[in-house]
């Protein structure tokens, strides 16, 4: 396994992250025991950085497997939140301090950025964050976003991370291209700030191009790591691979494509069905209000 130093933190994390969205409740839905073995199983193949976000609800499935892993108190863990005042970023921590069964939280984020003005409507959140910092109780303190505005606002804010969309066909990235996300990114390097890319696979739209979204995330100069969802050991080891060689082989490229996909659907969703119309696949639909999938798309 290959180190970074993410940015001037002080942090060493794996180029591969676990992003532990995947096993949780919003999507394959593993108990904290299953997916605690999964987790293990990374930790003991040299992952040693966990991403995560107060929305997932996996900060058990994580907690089981730092417990059964030997080497999980050297793991390093970031979260996210939503809040924007400054008790409510500090509860966050608090709670996920509990949850992890840790005194101190790598790296907290502010969740979904968009640009100079949510963060501003958020500073008051990102200063409690930092006073965090201050105190030890956090080494560093992020951004997570879609949106090249963000980062840029970011930036020139001089936060510690970022955890940027992107992908080599540039899907998800809401107000630009693959290029300006790109340039965005290396500026904020060219700061110091550390950078770990997400949604490398465009959110499981690019599953059949799985070799070359690698490939293309590896090839990034200023991004200190990836965070790739996984679900199984299979998934682990077959990402593992192409991290230490290159290349999948027919039997992890299998692996990958198995992989049952679900639609999760928020209970606030209206069934207005503007998604539908930006659906790259065409496999969204309402019907009777209510959000669907057609199945037999890729």
């Amino acid at each position: 396994m290959i180190y970074h130093h993410l940015g001037n933190t002080g942090i060493t994390v794996s180029k591969l992250c676990f992003g532990a969205l995947t096993v949780g409740p919003l999507q394959a839905g593993l108990s904290p025991e299953a997916a605690g073995e999964v987790l293990a199983f990374g930790f003991h193949m040299g992952i040693n950085f966990v991403d995560m976000a107060e929305l997932y609800g996996v900060y058990p499935h994580v907690r089981e497997g730092l417990r059964r892993a030997k080497s999980g108190d050297s793991a390093v863990l970031c979260s996210k939140t939503y809040a924007f005042k400054r008790q409510a970023a500090l509860d966050a921590v608090d709670a996920a301090r509990r949850s992890l069964d840790r005194d101190v939280i790598d790296i907290f984020m502010l969740h979904e950025q968009e640009s100079e003005h949510t963060l501003r409507g958020h500073r008051d959140a990102l200063d409690g964050l930092y006073g965090l910092k201050a105190q030890g109780v956090l080494r560093a303190v992020g951004i997570s976003t879609h949106y090249v505005a963000g980062v840029r606002a970011a930036t020139e804010l001089g936060v510690d991370v970022i955890h940027p969309l992107l992908n080599v066909a540039g899907w998800g990235i809401v107000d630009g291209s693959r290029r300006e996300m790109e340039d965005a990114c290396a500026a904020a390097c060219c700061r110091g700030i550390g950078i770990y890319a997400m949604k490398v696979f465009g959110g499981g739209n690019l599953h059949r191009r799985s070799a070359e979204c690698l490939s293309y995330a590896l090839s990034l100069a200023f991004a200190d790591s990836i965070a790739i969802g996984m679900q199984s050991m299979d998934e682990v080891r077959a990402n593992l691979s192409f991290f230490e060689n290159g290349c999948y082989t027919a039997k992890e490229e299998e692996v990958l494509l198995r992989r049952d996909r679900r639609l999760h659907v928020e209970d606030w969703c209206t069934g207005c069905g503007n998604c539908t119309r930006h659906c790259p696949q065409g496999a969204l639909y309402v019907a009777d209000g209510y959000l669907n999938v057609k199945r037999e798309k890729p």
